[in-house]
């Protein structure tokens, strides 16, 4: 698990698994979007996480602020149906 976003509207979290048995390196299993305002979250994963990844990356070369990362986050606020629950 690991931060990769962190702002006051929302957090995202990737979760990671080995390669392989034995192996070093890591895969990406998927993310975690939270809507923090809506105490809301979403996972997602295949083709879904790959979509999201590039995105992002993509926002990470063009070194927008906070505000139009929170813009494009905020696209994903209609499929978040989990609530968010602290135990």
């Amino acid at each position: 698990m690991h931060i990769i976003y962190d702002s006051e509207e929302y957090c995202v979290v990737e979760f990671l698994a080995p390669s392989s048995k034995g192996d070093l390196t890591w895969r990406s299993e998927g993310y975690e979007i939270v809507a923090k305002h809506l105490q809301r979250e979403l996972f997602i994963s295949g083709p879904m996480a790959e979509q999201f990844r590039k995105s992002v990356q993509q926002l990470i070369t063009q070194e927008d602020n906070e505000e139009e990362v929170d813009a494009f986050l905020g696209g994903f606020d209609s499929l978040m149906q989990q609530p968010v629950v602290l135990h």
